[in-house]
């Protein structure tokens, strides 16, 4: 299976190219900066191609040529969830460049949604909740959705739509939970700041969630969307312990230091009914 990944050195692109390729899976590999790519494990067992996807000049035929899947990962401007730019910037550059890529064969599309898509719910969010997103990001995501289910209605695709919840480990962004909590135990830091951490939320280490991506991306009848998750709801407090425990740091904890983010529920977490019957024995 021949598969282009945009977002190819960001967090989720990273781990999801080692996951194809540990597949046996041929990889094209976009993204703009040369450099990070270079440092890349995986630089010499794929084609790599230095480009911004949303350049007016782009030759998306030319990219897209001879590949069986597109698994559409960049997303510029993360993780400022409540930039404005995400819908009059990026909703209609990403349009643009998935129906290049349609309208130049390509049959099989993932792209990777978010748990903001279902806005301010609580509880156990399933696939089939209704998307009321509540921040700029989870409506441009849910906006490109319903952009490329109607697409789909003029130039027939399969689009797999992947709900990515709370994704964690190497290379995510320097400023998350766990990274900081990381540094200030390497720093040997006394006390952590932090929320009071009894917020819950669906957590999945990065590594699973790419073999999962990666598997869906093989179930090549798989059209709709998944929630990509554990489905276990985890509070933010006890992720944090036992981070502390897995490092043998006894580091405190200041609890109650930040106020809870005002964009998210203070409890919500995935269904993953759909995961688990698609992957079966995968899993």
């Amino acid at each position: 299976m021949r598969v282009l990944v945009t977002g190819a050195t960001g967090f989720v692109g990273r781990h999801l190219v080692a996951a194809l390729l540990a597949r046996g899976c041929t990889v094209r590999a976009v993204a703009r900066n040369v450099q990070t790519a270079a440092s890349m494990p995986w630089i010499n067992d794929v084609e790599f191609v230095s480009a911004d996807i949303h350049a007016a000049s782009l030759d998306i035929g030319a990219l897209t040529e001879g590949v069986d899947a597109l698994a559409h990962l960049a997303w510029p401007g993360l993780p400022n969830y409540r930039a404005l730019f995400h819908f009059e910037h990026n909703l209609m550059a990403d349009y643009r460049f998935i129906k290049g890529a349609v309208e130049a064969g390509v049959k099989q599309v993932m792209v990777t949604g978010t748990c903001f898509e279902y806005g301010m719910q609580s509880g156990p969010l399933s696939e089939e909740n209704e998307a009321q997103p509540a921040n700029p990001y989870g409506l441009a995501k849910h906006t490109l959705h319903l952009f490329l289910q109607n697409l789909q209605q003029a130039h027939p695709f399969t689009l797999q739509w992947a709900r990515l919840f709370y994704l964690h480990g190497a290379g995510q962004n320097p400023n998350s939970l766990l990274a900081a909590l990381d540094r200030a135990i390497d720093a040997g830091d006394v006390t952590f700041n932090m929320s009071a951490g009894e917020q819950l939320r669906d957590f999945l280490a990065i590594e699973t969630a790419t073999a999962h991506l990666a598997a869906i991306l093989h179930k090549r009848d798989f059209d709709g969307t998944i929630n990509c998750a554990s489905g276990q709801p985890v509070s933010v407090r006890a992720l944090v312990e036992q981070r502390l425990r897995e490092r043998g740091a006894t580091l405190g904890l200041n609890l109650g230091h930040y106020p809870y983010p005002t964009h998210e529920p203070l409890a919500f977490w995935a269904v993953t009914e759909r995961l688990q019957q698609l992957l079966g024995a995968e899993q």
